[in-house]
């Protein structure tokens, strides 16, 4: 097999990966211009890369602050590191609706996301990744225990007032 023809089945590979991961996948531009929206996205949006490839994130998503954003987005362009959003400071970023309603308790799925740099050729940072990762499990879980201990609690103070 010739390298080129190699090249072509690895590039195959890696797509075909990233459609089929059980995580969101976004690129984005400087301006906030949606480049790859893969098949988790799809699946949970109702939008299909057609329809979102080219256009603003905040134009699709208008709840999401786009100064609030673009803070979190600037260190991934400009010092190459990656940036983190977790469900504990923000449930959400993109509104989809809990995929399991009858063993969830939850209304949306919780997510934390990862935002990551793509460097190009030239060393610059002219998009960036961002990875949607459903936490609502792990959520809905720490979430129950706390209720749990809020209840316990309660119930120990009780307790001693009586005695």
């Amino acid at each position: 097999m010739s390298d080129s023809l190699e090249e072509l089945q690895e590039f195959h590979w890696m797509m075909d990966m990233l459609q089929t991961v059980d995580v969101g996948i976004v690129v984005l531009d400087r301006h906030f211009q949606i480049k790859v929206w893969n098949a988790f996205m799809e699946s949970h949006s109702g939008l299909l890369p057609s329809e979102v490839r080219e256009k603003s994130l905040f134009s699709l998503y208008p709840d999401i602050d786009p100064s609030w954003f673009g803070k979190k987005a600037k260190p991934v362009f400009e010092l190459k590191t990656r940036a983190f959003m977790t469900w504990e400071q923000r449930p959400y970023l993109f509104k989809f609706p809990n995929y399991r309603p009858i063993t969830g308790n939850e209304q949306y799925m919780y997510q934390n996301i990862t935002l990551s740099p793509l460097t190009s050729a030239n060393g610059t940072v002219e998009n960036i990744s961002m990875m949607i990762y459903d936490v609502t499990d792990i959520a809905g879980g720490k979430k129950q225990l706390e209720s749990l201990q809020v209840t316990q609690s309660e119930m120990l103070e009780r307790q001693q007032r009586m005695n």
